[in-house]
């Protein structure tokens, strides 16, 4: 997991160059064999138009959202992608270029804002653009809502709570009913979280999930709302200008228990970090354990995300990265039940971690984190578990996007109990999110495959494919080779068939 492997060839420029969408599908060249209980699509996102004319887009956010798809019927398996339909609105955008989701019988492509892309997953058209804020008070929602198998989605974005304080809503938008009525009708805010700043929310990305609970993580990294609703276009050049960091705050951990709605009064505190995504949570006997991909400090990770930054050569790419706050995986372990008697005393009594939670005299519980992945300007990233069966719930495994020094070379696997890695890796070759997807008579958590797409720029052919592992050892089961190159992508669902 540790190997420094060097890239001064620069393929990965390839990951942020503008590509044509296609009128149609087009077949693959498949080598090994791909499983036949595989079927469905796989729908990925990411930027694929970096410049207008003369005009250069300057942010990895900041590229046209191009939507992908690989479909996988008998054995063969088709590539299609598309651009969305250019909305021209001069307020926050609409530029769906990080996730796919279902809602009820539908699919929204989304970023980060109140504007969410209805597509339709065979044809990829564009069908509407769906604004969340007529339906529930929320200023913008995440790109990783939690789904769970019934079909009920939760999600949490920021809003003007009383008094116009800022404060952070939990919406829950329940599964499609017999009456057939669009589920977003009746969408409502379960919590409302308060927020550390009265007038600065804190950038959210992700939240975490258990049977009883929700857990909001908040962060440093604050959103200027006086700049950002001044702001014309969301990503453009001066979107980055509206974040700032609280350099003193630290990070705050809020619970509410989810059924009720209830906040619990419980302050957890603990040192500065960036996140972006959350890797599990669940509970554990009074406790719950909340596993993260965290980066050290409270300077804002997407400063480094400047496209200038990502196209600069090996030697100036490792420079950048060094400066950037560090990655490191970790687990926290929050206690449920608190005595004021064991105050001063570490209330973690879990056997197999080392994370702690010490209760202060001012009643706040600082919290130590255990560290399950941890390498040199080494990232465990966009993590992914066998979500369907495990989310929620104790869990062993996670398959995470390897970047070095912000370059993605390498898809892990990851046994947060033993730490134990497996890495598949190839020279000059630059994956994506690893998406899991579980064999049809799975009784194993890590049987199944993992999917990701590969841009491979070296001497090969073919400038890209679609990577199947077998989900247990990380070993190679099949690719099936594009003669297109595809740019980079952020996140992606797989919708079996």
């Amino acid at each position: 997991m540790y190997s420094q492997v060097e890239h001064p060839a620069g393929g990965y420029k390839k990951l942020f160059e503008t590509v044509e969408e296609l009128s149609s599908p087009v077949t693959t060249h498949v080598t090994g064999r791909i499983p036949t209980w595989l079927r469905g699509s796989l729908l990925r996102c990411g930027p694929g138009l970096f410049e207008v004319g003369a005009e250069p887009f300057y942010h990895l956010f900041d590229g046209q959202a191009l939507l992908h798809k690989f479909d996988f019927k008998e054995g063969h398996v088709t590539y299609h992608r598309r651009f969305f339909s250019y909305f021209k609105g001069v307020e926050v955008t609409d530029n769906a270029l990080v996730n796919v989701y279902p809602v009820g019988e539908d699919y929204y492509a989304c970023t980060e804002t109140n504007f969410i892309t209805k597509i339709n997953p065979d044809t990829l058209e564009t069908i509407k653009q769906v604004d969340l804020c007529k339906y529930v008070s929320i200023n913008g929602a995440t790109a990783h809502p939690h789904i769970e198998n019934d079909g009920t989605v939760y999600n949490i974005g920021n809003c003007f709570g009383k008094n116009f304080a800022i404060a952070y809503n939990i919406i829950r938008i329940p599964p499609l009913q017999a009456d057939k009525e669009d589920p977003m009708n009746k969408s409502q805010v379960v919590v409302q979280f308060p927020c550390s700043d009265r007038f600065k929310p804190s950038y959210v990305h992700s939240f975490g999930l258990t049977s009883n609970y929700i857990v909001f993580v908040e962060t440093p990294v604050k959103i200027n709302l006086l700049k950002f609703l001044s702001s014309w276009s969301l990503w453009g050049a001066n979107y980055m200008d509206c974040f700032e960091s609280n350099e003193t705050m630290g990070v705050w951990l809020h619970v509410a228990e989810k059924k009720k709605g209830r906040l619990l009064n419980i302050k957890y505190r603990t040192s500065a970090f960036n996140l972006f995504h959350h890797i599990n949570t669940y509970e554990d006997n009074g406790f719950l354990i909340v596993d993260l991909c965290t980066w050290k400090g409270f300077e804002f990770v997407y400063n480094y995300l400047y496209l200038a930054n990502l196209r600069a050569n090996w030697d100036e790419v490792k420079r950048h990265a060094e400066k950037a706050p560090q990655p490191e995986a970790r687990r926290y372990v929050l206690p449920l039940n608190i005595d004021k008697a064991d105050t001063g005393k570490n209330l973690v009594t879990l056997p197999y971690t080392t994370a702690t939670a010490t209760l202060r005299s001012d009643e706040t519980i600082w919290l130590e984190p255990e560290v399950i992945f941890s390498g040199p300007r080494h990232a465990f990233e966009f993590p992914q578990i066998n979500y369907k069966k495990y989310c929620g719930k104790p869990y062993t495994y996670t398959y995470g996007l390897g970047l070095n020094h912000f370059v993605p070379d390498r898809l892990c696997k990851l046994n947060v109990k033993t730490k134990e890695t497996w890495v598949w890796q190839e020279p000059d070759s630059y994956p994506s999110e690893p998406i899991f997807v579980s064999s049809p008579d799975a009784l194993e958590e890590d049987d199944g495959v993992v999917l990701s797409i590969v841009v491979s720029p070296g001497a090969g052919p073919k400038p890209a494919y679609l990577l199947i592992l077998n989900a247990k050892d990380m070993s190679e089961v099949a690719r099936a080779e594009v003669e297109a190159n595809i740019p980079v992508t952020f996140h992606g669902y797989f919708k079996r068939a």
